[in-house]
């Protein structure tokens, strides 16, 4: 019933099994793969026919972490997977960014990729499976593709390289690298790092790039044996009659628009040109294939002016050569509330970026399909259409907005403090108030800048830059801090970050069917050129941390104390620690461990309320004097609070050296003594005296003792 074809190979400290024919088999091309205990199924299907008047390619990827393949049962009311997590938004754009640019121009047919966990090793992270399973899966649908491709990951630990490190060994590496590439050529690389140098990063590149060769070689083979027949399509001619119309009509204009330096008169411009165009060639005959057409070939003369221009060495859109940053202004503590903010400004693309301080209450629960964990550092991202001029819909963030927010992050963990040094909850927000080019990197600079200006002390200044790639047969271009139409019309989106030490993250994206480890040599020596400009320019502007922390920022004061004592602190029912917090105006944490963490964001009741806690959770000590108030009085002496919750017996038989007959002659409940603690036994019971301190409360009619 079933034709299995297996295929399985030894990649890093695991087996890489890749089978298809039993499971799936109505999608066009689907997998398995199996790496150690990790499983994810792939399947891969396309349209056969184009939707009328389609001048896009339709590429979809989805991935979806079931929780039963970690043995776990979702929470929440309805008990099933809901909308996607960041982990699986993340980890779908790492699918698609090395996939999309392997399927052919002008290829419109709608393809859908779904990647889906059966079973999880918690030692090894789905991604990597989930990437090589997609470029079998549409290998094996005969979709027209470029690939296969294959993915690694790679760590860096004791100066060598680890070929797919488990989640243990990534806790102790210095680098955690995704590559994926075709047989010849580099087409996606995300990582972050610890301030690794550029060689470092150019050598885990074409060390993964080396490993994966392996996985290529078996998917060709899987395709193969039992691929389906490749498809019977070919690219469309180019129609050199409209290409001569379009040129004729707009070649000089678009040239001249794109000498404008501004974006808004640009792109006002290139509207104005292209709107001539459409209503020259358009008529009521017209069809929605035929107009779209025109409109793919303005789009290509646009590609094509903008190319040859940087190609012929004549200045960027904007003037610039291709290797200058475009003018910084930086202003910080901008906003009077935050607890930090900076407004980073880069030609024509704009962060205003917040940081606000919290305490180990405000740190997010990230339910993962491995296991629940504690992010104490998050950083988000947001692009309002008004940043580019448009208008649209304001809502949740979508996937773009997720990468770039999580990019900039990975960049700026390595130069956090230590917990123990500063135990604050971090969370930083980027608003992108303009955009023309690498709002991400901007992201990174103004966060950077923000933190510093918290009061966050950052081991290191952080910048980062994003280069572009012009790339026609032999003739190469790199372009430092691309604009939008850069990006939009080059080859290539490589964005590096980090600092005078060395690159904390790294990203590229490519556009054309890869690229060499020269050029991103090339590339990684242009962007620390300008990474280092940058941080000359932030240093100037913010040269350290703020030591003035805002006022409204919690304080927080960190105490140890018995862990016994934490019910007490607690108190039935939390009414100990619920009117303590309110009477001082401040929040309480206390761990398991007896470490008691006080945010106030006034010293004095934060003072208050360390001392009051100190107070409840102070153990006595015998040889040492109390003053506590009488709560009981005995035939034969007195019961004193030392403190809250610990009371001691005193015995009295004579004061100021005559007999008592009665205790109450001479004390009563409430009156304030001292005392001494002569004793403390083994079940905590304490005895005290008063002999030395005959000092017994002042009456009005004291009665004579006898």
């Amino acid at each position: 019933m079933f034709e299995i074809t297996r295929k399985s190979l030894q990649l890093g400290a695991h087996t890489l099994t890749i089978e298809t024919g039993e499971v799936a088999r109505q999608a066009d091309g689907a997998v398995m793969v199996s790496y150690g205990d990790t499983v994810v199924l792939v399947a891969a299907t396309a349209k056969t026919e184009v939707k009328e008047g389609q001048d896009f390619f339709p590429l979809t990827v989805d991935y979806q972490e079931k929780t039963y393949a970690a043995g776990r049962i979702p929470g929440g009311y309805f008990k099933r997977e809901g909308r996607p997590s960041e982990k699986e938004t993340l980890t779908a754009r790492l699918i698609d960014r090395p996939m999309r640019p392997l399927f052919p121009d002008a290829f419109y047919n709608e393809v859908q990729i779904v990647a889906t966990v059966l079973s999880l090793d918690p030692e090894i992270d789905a991604d990597i499976p989930a990437m090589i399973g997609a470029s079998a899966a549409v290998a094996l649908a005969g979709i027209p593709f470029y690939g296969p491709m294959g993915a690694v990951k790679v760590g860096y630990i004791n100066g060598e390289y680890v070929l797919n490190p488990t989640a243990t060994q990534l806790k102790e590496s210095a680098l955690d690298l995704v590559v994926a590439a075709t047989e010849t050529a580099v087409m996606m690389v995300e990582s972050e790092a610890k301030e690794l140098p550029e060689d470092v990063m150019l050598g885990a590149v074409v060390f993964g790039h080396e490993q994966m060769q392996p996985v290529i070689k078996m998917i060709n083979e899987l395709a193969a044996e039992a691929g389906k027949d490749a498809w019977d399509w070919t690219p469309p001619e180019p129609d050199t009659a409209l290409i001569a119309k379009v040129e004729a009509i707009a070649a000089e204009d678009i040239n001249a628009a794109f000498k404008i330096k501004s974006k808004g008169e640009r792109s006002a411009k290139l509207d104005e040109i292209k709107s001539r165009v459409m209503s020259t060639l358009i008529t009521e005959e017209t069809s929605t294939l035929e107009a779209n057409k025109i409109k793919d070939e303005f789009f290509k003369l646009e590609a094509k002016t903008v190319r040859s221009q940087i190609l012929n060495g004549e200045p960027r859109i904007d003037g610039r050569d291709t290797r200058t940053v475009r003018p910084i202004t930086i202003r910080s503590g901008v906003l009077p509330r935050t607890h930090g903010s900076a407004l980073f400004t880069r030609g024509e693309t704009q962060a205003l970026v917040v940081t606000t301080l919290g305490t180990g209450k405000d740190e997010q629960i990230i339910d993962a399909l491995a296991g629940e964990y504690y992010e104490n550092f998050m950083l988000h991202y947001n692009m309002p259409p008004f940043a580019t001029g448009e208008t649209g819909r304001v809502g949740s963030p979508k996937r773009r907005e997720i990468g770039h927010g999580n990019l900039a992050k990975r960049a700026l963990k390595a130069v956090l403090p230590k917990k123990e040094d500063f135990d604050y909850t971090l969370r930083v927000v980027s608003e992108i108030t303009e955009s023309n080019g690498s709002s991400s990197m901007a992201s990174v600079c103004g966060g950077c800048l923000s933190m510093l200006d918290a009061g966050v002390p950052l081991t290191a200044h952080v910048a980062g830059v994003a280069m572009g790639l012009i790339k026609e047969g032999n003739r190469v271009a790199v372009l430092t801090d691309i604009l939008g139409d850069e990006d939009h019309l080059g080859d290539m989106d490589f964005k590096v970050a980090g600092t005078d030490k060395g690159v904390t993250a790294l990203q590229m994206d490519i556009k054309i069917t890869g690229i060499t480890a020269q050029i991103m040599q090339v590339a990684l020596a242009q962007a620390k050129e300008g990474r280092a400009h940058i941080l000359g320019l932030m240093k100037q502007a913010v040269s350290g941390v703020n030591t003035e922390m805002s006022q409204f920022a919690p304080r927080i004061i960190t105490m140890k104390i018995n862990p016994d004592k934490i019910r007490d602190v607690i108190g039935k029912g939390g009414a100990v620690i619920q009117a303590l917090t309110k009477e001082t105006n401040t929040s309480i944490d206390i761990e398991d461990d007896g470490t008691v963490k006080i945010a106030c964001t006034n010293a004095d009741e934060g003072a208050e309320a360390q001392r009051r806690i100190a107070q409840i959770t102070a153990e006595v000590e015998v040889g040492q004097i109390y003053e506590g108030p009488v709560v009981k009085i005995l035939d034969f002496g007195a019961v004193v609070t030392l403190m809250p919750g610990k009371d001691g017996l005193v015995h009295i038989s004579q004061i100021a050296h005559e007999r008592v007959k009665a205790v109450s002659d001479y004390l009563k409940e409430g009156d304030i003594v001292k005392v001494k603690v002569v004793e403390l036994d083994d079940k905590g019971k304490v005895r005290l005296s008063m002999k030395a301190l005959i000092d017994p409360p002042a009456r009005e009619e004291a009665p004579a003792a006898e």
